[in-house]
């Protein structure tokens, strides 16, 4: 399966790529600030949570579509 097959797979790739590229850029801008860490914990823990967020779509995608399909005919009847 390729990457433009499954936009969720392609949403997870490109979190991993901004997730670098915020570190790279932090790291130019504050090389020596040893106070506030390479990157504030607000960014880190908002692109892991994207991150986890895309992988468990990823993976359970059919599950959840089922799961929020059943949920939805339940309250529609």
């Amino acid at each position: 399966m390729s990457l433009n097959s499954n936009p969720l797979r392609m949403f997870a790739l490109l979190s991993g790529v901004v997730a670098a590229l915020m570190l790279r850029i932090s790291l130019a801008r504050n090389p020596h600030d040893g106070e506030r860490g390479d990157v504030p914990g607000w960014v880190m823990i908002t692109l892991m949570s994207a991150v986890l967020v895309a992988g468990l779509l990823a993976l359970a995608q059919d599950q959840l579509a089922a799961m929020f399909q059943d949920a939805m005919g339940r309250i529609t009847g």
